[in-house]
């Protein structure tokens, strides 16, 4: 019988590769934000990383930064799991994160790769999660997948709002209710779409934004431990 052991994920989300904002921001590298999360993931030996959402910028990014996107993913050895958001959506025809996917063997995309769930057996992990489509609203964690392994990770892309038939968005909002991460019953849940690292919900469930690379200046350190434990804590980006 195998010896549970502690797994480490790194957590990470609204990294905008692209060539232009982000790419000023960096001296004209628009990947710096991804390169600096994956070097964080392996300076803490972590065994999978998780991009909650707006991973890229836009679809219509050109063949050598996504050919460059795909070489980081796949030098990096280890699973990523990404969640498209409403910036990159995935669409109907998935064209855009096709390369990507046959570059690196790694990447396993929500919508694209798996339906809404990414099994990692090795791992005894599964991480749901229901990816943006289309550019207009929808709803990221109403009535999440149930548990598929001993540890269940939820991912999602969408502002947080304790009550949100409270409110009435004057634009998609793709909101998420504090009684959806409850219900979600996910050891974790890993959200993205706001810049600054927050922990939101009733407390029943972690769920942590990690904010962007540039604003937070950090990745949540998600381990899950041999007793069953969740730790969660924030780990400064290794710039490089």
């Amino acid at each position: 019988m195998t010896t549970p052991r502690d797994l480490v994920l790194v957590h990470s989300s609204d990294l905008h590769v692209d060539d232009g904002f982000t790419a000023r921001t960096h001296g004209g590298d628009g990947t710096r934000g991804l390169r600096a999360v994956l070097a964080t993931a392996r300076h803490v030996r972590a065994d999978a990383v998780l991009l909650a959402g707006d991973v890229f910028e836009h679809t219509r990014l050109s063949d050598d930064i996504m050919a460059e996107v795909g070489s980081l993913v796949a030098t990096h050895g280890a699973p990523v799991v990404l969640l498209p958001g409403n910036h990159d959506p995935a669409l109907e025809d998935a064209d855009f994160y096709r390369s990507l996917v046959s570059a690196a063997e790694n990447l396993h995309v929500l919508g694209v790769t798996h339906e809404e769930t990414v099994s990692l057996p090795a791992l005894d992990l599964a991480v749901w999660g229901r990816a943006h489509r289309i550019y207009g609203d929808m709803a990221p964690m109403a009535r999440a997948g149930a548990r598929a392994a001993r540890w269940h990770i939820a991912i999602a892309h969408g502002h947080y709002h304790p009550e949100p038939q409270e409110i009435t968005p004057p634009r998609p909002a793709w909101l998420i209710s504090a009684a959806e991460i409850a219900a979600s019953e996910a050891d974790y849940v890993a959200l993205g779409h706001w810049n600054q690292a927050a922990r939101v919900g009733n407390g029943g469930v972690p769920a942590y934004y990690s904010g962007s690379p540039e604003f937070a200046e950090t990745v949540n350190l998600v381990r899950l431990t041999s007793a069953g434990e969740v730790v969660v804590a924030r780990e400064p980006i290794l710039w490089t």
